[in-house]
């Protein structure tokens, strides 16, 4: 009988933090990977055959150069994200490295994943998307939850969902298990999205499914 399908989550960082991952079958822990490069952690995904990857990035960048429709959608919700520029603008600043080395993962990965736009939810093959840990952890709580507090706060959120994190040793590689945890809940179709093809759209495990919101 076919097990269950792995799933990855990867957490974007910048030059010298690079790229934090974490692949789950169900809620059991099955391999991380942390590196600078954005076509070893694709390879990597590749061979653990991850069905499902979500990844801390935005897959698309601004059409006006303010923030995307997602990012204006969970913030009317109390939810805030740093707002995604236009490339050229991304291209100006060091502070927009971390997006930039995103936009190279996704590169990597569409060779074989699909990059979810919204439809199609239940297509067959391999598919990747944007997720946002902030907003994963405010669902998995019910609550907005703060944002300094978010190692011991979203630590224990895993814990409530079953994972065992002892070996998430930092914040990045627990990030990392958020997203590999709403990639289960969309392979389950449990989800709800926020934004357009165009710009890109952000996923989070439905609020009705997630374990610990009544």
């Amino acid at each position: 009988m076919e097990g269950p399908s792995a799933v990855v989550g990867i957490d974007v960082g910048g030059l010298r933090k690079g790229f934090h991952a974490v692949a789950l079958r169900q809620e059991r822990i099955v391999g991380t990977c942390a590196s600078k490069d954005a076509g070893t952690v694709a390879e990597w995904c590749e061979n653990i055959d991850a069905q499902a990857i979500g990844i801390d990035a935005p897959c698309r960048w601004s059409a006006t150069g303010r923030a995307r429709q997602a990012e204006r959608m969970l913030a009317a919700k109390g939810i805030f994200a740093f707002a995604t520029p236009s490339r050229e603008k991304a291209g100006s600043r060091e502070f927009y490295r971390w997006m930039l080395n995103g936009a190279d993962l996704y590169r990597h990965l569409e060779r074989r994943y699909r990059l979810f736009d919204g439809h199609n939810r239940q297509a067959p093959g391999l598919v990747c998307f944007e997720t946002f840990p902030h907003a994963v952890a405010c669902v998995l709580a019910g609550t907005i939850v703060s944002a300094k507090s978010k190692r011991s706060i979203r630590r224990g959120l895993l814990r409530e969902a079953g994972i065992d994190t002892s070996r998430l040793s930092n914040i990045d590689m627990i990030d990392a298990a958020l997203c590999a945890l709403t990639a289960n809940y969309f392979l389950a179709g449990q989800i709800t999205t926020y934004g357009d093809a165009s710009e890109g759209v952000i996923v989070v495990p439905d609020p009705s499914s997630a374990r610990s919101v009544s």
